[in-house]
């Protein structure tokens, strides 16, 4: 199906037979990244006295049982519920699901631009200088979403272990420049905007939805931020229709799947 859509002063075409998913599916007692070493996503077959839940074992049908950590074992989006003492669900984060975004791809350097924590010598982490860089040429039309795709982009990037190889994330320079280019919708091939031990400060979130001292702050809880994406080297930076999908939790977060769709401006 084809579509052609408005966005301000730009007319475009969306072919919806050709996305292309940046989730990592998640491989239930497989393969799979993990943060902070919490427990595997598993599956396992419903069991009682008269019934069990498996065609393998004699089962009528598979009825399975689902463990997992949304933050922390695979994609998922989030919503500002995920640092606020109110209990938000995402379901009213996102009041739009189809958004005019942009791609990118960042090589995470050392920097002298700051974090609170202070940063180590060994942090690898994302700049505005970088961003700016990046984003000069941008229509902000196509800033509701902002991707990045962080290098190298190896396949292991999709059962890899944070606990072993750590991460890159952003200074308060570069969060603070995204705020201010209006960015609600924020997608990372990370899994933590925030180094992950970072004493609980978590400086990147709260700048993103502007709280303090972890307040409720209305005016950002449509804004949402989704981790631990891949996007493959064969799709390009541009412009593109995001679709963002995720789970009908009501929790401040939910596994997602991102999918793109290519742009043709007319």
């Amino acid at each position: 199906m084809k579509a052609v859509l408005y966005n301000g002063k730009n007319k475009v075409s969306v072919n919806f037979s050709k996305g292309e998913d940046i989730s990592i599916p998640l491989s239930f007692n497989g393969d799979q990244p993990n943060t902070y070493n919490v427990v595997k996503a598993t599956a396992k077959a419903y069991k009682d006295d008269q019934f069990i839940g498996d065609t393998r074992k004699g089962g009528p049908c598979n009825f399975e049982t689902y463990q997992l950590t949304p933050h922390c074992n695979g994609t998922h989006t989030e919503c500002i519920g995920h640092i606020t003492k109110a209990r938000v669900s995402i379901l009213t984060a996102l009041q739009e699901e189809m958004l005019f975004s942009s791609l990118i791809t960042i090589k995470p350097i050392k920097s002298e631009e700051s974090y609170k924590p202070e940063l180590n010598t060994e942090d690898l982490v994302i700049t505005k200088k970088q961003l700016k860089k990046q984003l000069q040429n941008v229509d902000t039309n196509f800033l509701q979403a902002l991707i990045i795709r962080t290098l190298p982009n190896f396949e292991e990037k999709k059962q890899r272990n944070y606990m072993q190889e750590s991460s890159s994330f952003f200074t308060i320079e570069a969060m603070n420049y995204i705020v201010e280019m209006g960015i609600k919708h924020l997608l990372v091939d990370m899994p933590s905007v925030d180094r992950l031990f970072d004493d609980g400060i978590l400086s990147a979130h709260n700048i993103f939805w502007e709280t303090k001292e972890k307040k409720f702050n209305s005016n950002t809880s449509n804004k949402t931020i989704t981790e631990m994406i891949f996007v493959p080297d064969n799709i390009k930076d541009g412009k593109y229709l995001l679709n963002l999908q995720f789970a009908p939790f009501v929790a401040d977060a939910a596994p997602s799947r991102p999918i793109l769709y290519k742009i043709n401006e007319l």
